[in-house]
């Protein structure tokens, strides 16, 4: 099993391309099933989950190329309409094949999903929406089995935004027969970039970005060809990395607008941002200010950021408290942070992080990917040597972290364990 090994306290300089968002590109790499033909999508990061996506559409019977940041999927010869546990399990994205299997195929057998142990995250309301939309729904020994000979459009209704469960619900709604309102729609980036790729593909969407989407559906789509939008949260990671080492860095490729949230906040601890062409320059000051936070559905403060901000935090002069209102269980860094020297203290959704002048090296273990993300921050300023295990997590979401940060003066190093 890899870990990383950091050596701190050095302050990092130079430039950084951001990587397309994975958030955005499993979702499209799904949306390939709705369409007979072949699919290319560009800026597609080079991921331990894209791999998964990949595995799975080609156990479906798709041809599944990916090289250079580009996928290639042929969704032609899809003759298999189950997504087994074996690979589910790896990846909560994989539930996103149960929209457009139904819509296109009429029949989906898909595992009950699994991915990052941060909170229940349940599915039930993707369920209820299809159940609405004229699917049967049953599940059987871990499994979810769906059938519509087509679906109808509804009206449905989220009393919690949910990103995939509005992706999921989009997807099977463009093919469906008559017009479906999705309201209390998850507004995220990516479910706009999903949007757009679906339109291009001939669906009729409107509202995406807003609270209610309206899908009326259509008979056929053509194959997608689209780009990636930047990853906003490796954006962000990237911000916090400059603010913790007081360092001075130009993040190229990256859509401040899709962070007006995080960059607020950044901004109250002392970083500094500026536009520049293509990006952002992001510095740091030699100690951060210690500021509140508390995550929301976007357009508010991103809970994926929420670890990493912790980690930015636990330098900071002042106490920070941190309130997380999305996940239950996304405090798991907590313990890990505090082996490094941080001064945290939480009860059920809110901690409280008391500023440290020094985090020390040590050896600690990534639960999950955001979690990972912010023992790798607060390594980067930590005095001595900081070995980081399980970093399985970070390849979820992070491409080419080690050499991405040694690029801008880092020390850095994988190995095996």
């Amino acid at each position: 099993m890899d870990v990383l090994i950091i050596k701190g306290g050095k302050r990092l300089k130079g430039t950084v391309e951001i990587s397309g968002a994975k958030n955005a590109a499993l979702p499209l790499i799904a949306a390939s099933i709705l369409t007979s033909g072949e699919n290319t999508i560009n800026m597609v990061p080079d991921l331990r989950d894209v791999k998964t996506m990949g595995k799975l559409l080609t156990n479906m019977g798709a041809e599944f190329h990916y090289q250079a940041q580009r996928a290639i999927i042929d969704s032609k010869r899809i003759n298999n309409f189950e997504a087994p546990y074996e690979l589910v399990k790896e990846m909560r994205a994989s539930v996103l094949v149960l929209g457009p299997m139904i819509a296109r195929f009429g029949r989906a057998k898909v595992s009950l999903p699994g991915g990052c142990a941060i909170g229940a995250r349940p599915i039930n309301l993707h369920l209820m929406g299809l159940e609405k939309m004229g699917a049967k729904i049953e599940l059987e020994s871990g499994y979810i089995i769906a059938s519509a000979k087509r679906l109808n459009g509804a009206s449905l209704h989220f009393d919690t935004p949910t990103v995939t469960g509005t992706e999921n619900l989009m997807m099977a709604a463009v093919l469906a027969r008559g017009t479906t309102v999705i309201e209390n729609a998850a507004r995220e980036p990516e479910v706009i970039d999903l949007a757009n790729a679906l339109i291009y593909m001939g669906a009729r969407i409107k509202g995406a970005g807003g609270s209610e989407i309206e899908v009326e559906g259509v008979d056929e789509l053509k194959p997608i060809r689209h780009t990636v939008i930047p990853d906003r949260v490796e954006t962000g990671t990237f911000m916090a990395i400059a603010g913790i080492t007081g360092g001075d860095i130009i993040i190229k490729g990256c859509i401040l607008g899709n962070l007006n949230a995080l960059v607020i906040k950044l901004k109250e601890t002392g970083l500094g941002l500026e536009e520049v062409e293509d990006g952002v320059r992001a510095i740091g000051q030699a100690r951060p200010k210690a500021v509140d936070i508390e995550t929301a559905p976007y357009p508010g403060f991103p809970t994926d950021m929420q670890a990493q901000f912790m980690a930015l935090m636990s330098v900071a002069e002042g106490t920070s408290v941190i309130t997380e209102t999305i996940f239950e269980n996304r405090f798991m860094h907590v313990a890990e942070l505090m082996r490094m020297g941080a001064d945290i203290s939480f009860k059920g959704s809110t901690a409280a992080v008391r500023g440290v002048k020094k985090l020390k090296g040590a050896n600690v273990m990534a639960t999950d990917l955001r979690a990972s993300a912010s023992l790798v921050v607060a390594a980067l300023r930590a005095e001595g040597e900081t070995t980081i295990h399980r970093i399985y997590h970070l390849d979820r979401g992070y491409e080419k972290m080690e050499e991405k940060l040694n690029s801008l003066g880092a020390d850095v190093r994988r190995e095996k364990r």
